[in-house]
This record gives C-alpha cells, sequence and structure tokens, in this order.
C-alpha cells in the first residue's frame, strides 16, 4: 500500500536518532537539519554562507536514518519540517525564523554570540 511513515519505528531506534539529534546539535554553533531538494534548506544555507557563518548541514535525504533524525526533531522540537535550524543549541525554527530573524536585524548577533562568525567570538575584544 505504499511507504509507510517511520514514525511508527521501534522505541530503541527512535531513542537512538534522538540522541544522535542531540549530540549533532552540541556539535557545532550552528545546525541546518536539511534537505538536498529543499529550496527553503537551500535559502538558509545560502543566507549563512552570505553572512560569512560556518555551520554543519546534515542533508537528512542522504543520511541513513534520515527519517529517524526527523522523526526525533519533531519528538524534540515540535518542528518536523526542513530546514530545522539550531543556534548554540537552540531551537531557531525553519526557513521563515531564520529570515525573520536576519531581517529584524537579531542573527547576525545570535551567530557572533555562538562564534559562527570568524573572527567575532566574543564581544569582549583587547585593545592596544
Amino acid at each position: 500500500m505504499g511507504i509507510t511513515s517511520s514514525s511508527s519505528s521501534r522505541p530503541e531506534s527512535r531513542a537512538m536518532a534522538l540522541a544522535k539529534a542531540k549530540e549533532i546539535v552540541a556539535s557545532a554553533p550552528v545546525v541546518v537539519f536539511s534537505k538536498s531538494y529543499c529550496p527553503f534548506c537551500v535559502r538558509v544555507k545560502q543566507l549563512f554562507e552570505k553572512l560569512g557563518a560556518s555551520f554543519k548541514a546534515i542533508e537528512m535525504d542522504v543520511e541513513s536514518d534520515g527519517p529517524e533524525l526527523q522523526d526525533a526533531l519533531k519528538e524534540w522540537t515540535g518542528q518536523r519540517t526542513v530546514p530545522n535550524v539550531f543556534i548554540n543549541g537552540k531551537h531557531i525554527g525553519g526557513c521563515d525564523d531564520t529570515m525573520a530573524l536576519n531581517n529584524d536585524g537579531k542573527l547576525v548577533a545570535l551567530l557572533t554570540e555562538a562564534g559562527a562568525i570568524a573572527g567575532s567570538t566574543s564581544k569582549k575584544t583587547a585593545t592596544a
């Protein structure tokens, strides 16, 4: 009858996927859970590139456990859609949320605080 959703996956695999998602988020200042063909994901990644921010992109359509990761993100954040953006370990939201932060002038500050923009890891800099 077609392909069933992975939301019926075993509790063990869901727990493993959730642990993996949390480990990924903790491993980088900026993480974008993405799908390579998603235009909204491309838009967010291009924005981070334009701002000079380093980020880790997890392409869930390429990852072998992508569906489980997506279900785990839904359980963790309430958001199943991509992109699913985290800055400094904090869930930001999706494309519209990220673009709104940028339009409001708040995104660069978050990226700077997270250390994702080179040479701006701290607001306090030593002067000669």
